[in-house]
């Protein structure tokens, strides 16, 4: 029997934004492994199977994190190669901020097992639902806080600036689960130079069951150096500015606008034989 994996998404808030389809590949699976939020998650996935493998026991405070997503990707393909129908389920979507589902379906496509993934709701998702913003009227820059601090990037500060997992600013060890004032001190210098002291920002958090609150805080951009801070913390940074027109663009546009207008209005040749 050719083994399988498939990625399934059981999303953030327990029982409540798993999808069907990913509801039945966990219940049809012959092994599950999972990589859940909490230990009420991993109880409620053991209720839809009988075999079921949590992927937590990998993580180690000051091991490299890229060690252990490589050791759960191995245990994850091994069952695979094995001839299992698998399934690797995680909170919120298999695809963002887990880079363990991407890794392992890419590995088993490669050794020619059908590998596929299907989506669940994420924190990004229910984030536009809790605080309310459409990224269409905008726009909104997503970064891991890290990689903004690593690199430069073009900050647009009339869209929404949302940074994840912000308790890790500046880690380039992959191996804390959160980092401390200084280097917090030195996001919030980066940030300094985009936004006013007195700007607000939100710190926010998704829900993981229905009956309790997510987090709002909101906080000046100076006091997120002392904030309580934990690793499914988001920063939203609302814009401080308006945006500017392109008047260039605009003017192309309008011309053609006009050249369109015409053609429209433009008698059609008549053929007379």
């Amino acid at each position: 029997m050719s083994g399988s994996l498939v990625c399934v998404g059981t999303g953030m808030t327990l029982g409540a934004h798993i999808s069907p389809i990913s509801q039945s590949h966990i219940e049809q699976a012959d092994i599950v492994f999972s990589l859940m939020a909490n230990g009420f998650a991993q109880k409620w996935l053991e209720g839809m199977n009988a075999d079921v493998r949590c992927l937590q026991g990998f993580y180690q405070e000051g091991k490299n994190r890229n060690i252990t997503y490589n050791e759960m990707v191995e245990a994850i393909l091994s069952e695979v190669c094995n001839g299992k129908k698998v399934v690797a389920a995680f909170y919120g979507h298999p695809g963002v901020f887990a880079c363990v589902a991407h890794r392992a379906i890419k590995k088993a496509k490669l050794d020619d097992f059908p590998a596929s993934m299907e989506p669940g709701i994420s924190a990004e998702d229910c984030l536009y639902a809790d605080l309310g913003i459409d990224p269409g009227k905008t726009g909104c820059m997503h970064y891991e806080t890290s990689q903004f601090m690593f690199y430069k990037r073009n900050i647009d500060t009339s869209a929404h600036l949302i940074l994840w997992q912000v308790a890790l600013a500046g880690d380039k060890s992959l191996g804390k689960f959160s980092t401390g004032k200084a280097y917090r001190q030195v996001l919030v210098d980066l940030l300094l130079e985009h936004y006013p002291r007195d700007h607000e920002v939100i710190l926010y958090q998704a829900k993981g069951i229905a009956i309790e609150p997510m987090r709002e805080d909101k906080i000046l951009l100076t006091e997120l150096v002392d904030a309580d801070l934990l690793m499914q913390t988001t920063l939203v940074i609302p814009p401080c500015s308006v945006m500017q027109a392109n008047e260039e663009l605009l003017a192309k546009l309008a011309k053609i606008d006009k050249q369109e207008e015409r053609n429209k209005n433009r008698p059609a040749l008549t053929l007379v034989l």
